[in-house]
């Protein structure tokens, strides 16, 4: 791993993983508003622009390497609690560059006020859209990191389920797949996690399922059937206390479709992938998600 890679592991346990104490919702929320005049804005040669569609609305996200036929619906992170597009510009347009696609980034309703199953609900509703509104139902895709790579999984599952179109290939980055939070990582992990600390985890479940079993398919996608589903990429860090919710999920996906890919990255923090303006594994990354939707499209 670089240089860059280590510096930034240091920094991020320094400066971003919590010390314990209660969860305290909005100002996790009144912390990320305040970090976000430091995300980078995109190149000239990007275009974003806020869509309502229906009930929901898409951040859409154009560059010139953008093929109009070709789509992505992507679903960000923040635990369910948190997180918005705008955290994800400086991301985005390389996203689209990368897949050469329209990148179509979600807002969906956060818990506590909007509990299971709402946020699923938007991914439904969005996807919908996507499909009745974008050129080519073969060109579309869907990614998402963090809990927003767990939702990308339960969209799959809900869509197989209710007999809708799917789309043709999915990423997830460093996903959460199990609210049951039953994989061996979440202790063997625990100290060597530069961001993540285990201890919150309990209780952003308990908001977001809101009463709901913690094993259901749809929030948890690793209790599901991957029977049917398209081709999905998998990128994880070897020290993530979440490693192992995307290794168990990687094997169910590839016992069913030979074309599903797991990375494990050494060292690499929770969805390093958004460090990219100073990260180069970020941006090696982000290339192999664009080769792994060309492989699965050719």
């Amino acid at each position: 791993m670089s240089l860059r890679a280590e510096l930034l592991r240091l920094g991020i346990r320094m400066l971003l993983k919590r010390r314990g104490g209660s969860l305290d919702v909005e100002e996790w929320r009144r912390n990320m508003r305040a970090m976000e005049r430091f995300v980078p804005h995109p190149p000239a040669r990007s275009t974003t622009v806020e869509i309502e569609a229906g009930r929901v609305r898409f951040h859409r996200v154009i560059t010139p390497a953008s093929r109009p036929e070709r789509n992505v619906l992507y679903l960000h992170g923040g635990a369910y609690v948190s997180g918005a597009p705008v955290y994800y510009r400086h991301f985005l347009w390389r996203i689209a560059d990368a897949l050469q696609a329209r990148v179509w980034a979600l807002e969906y309703r956060l818990a506590p006020e909007h509990a299971f199953p709402a946020a699923l609900g938007d991914a439904v509703e969005g996807y919908r859209w996507l499909v009745d509104n974008t050129p080519d139902s073969r060109q579309l895709f869907v990614a998402g990191d963090s809990a927003g790579g767990g939702l990308t999984l339960g969209l799959l599952l809900r869509l197989r389920d209710d007999g809708q179109p799917l789309p043709a290939a999915a990423v997830a980055l460093s996903p959460w797949t199990d609210l049951a939070l039953t994989g061996a990582s979440l202790k063997t992990n625990a100290a060597a996690d530069p961001m993540l600390n285990v201890e919150d985890l309990p209780g952003v479940a308990k908001l977001y399922l809101g009463g709901a079993d913690p094993r259901t398919p749809y929030a948890s996608p690793l209790y599901g059937d991957p029977a049917g589903l398209p081709p999905v990429l998998i990128q994880v860090g070897s020290d993530e206390i979440l490693r192992d919710d995307a290794v168990r999920m990687a094997e169910k996906l590839r016992s069913h479709n030979s074309l599903s890919k797991l990375e494990i990255w050494r060292r690499m923090p929770h969805v390093w992938q958004l460090f990219v303006p100073v990260l180069p594994e970020a941006r090696q990354a982000i290339a192999q998600i664009g080769e792994f939707i060309s492989e699965v499209r050719d």
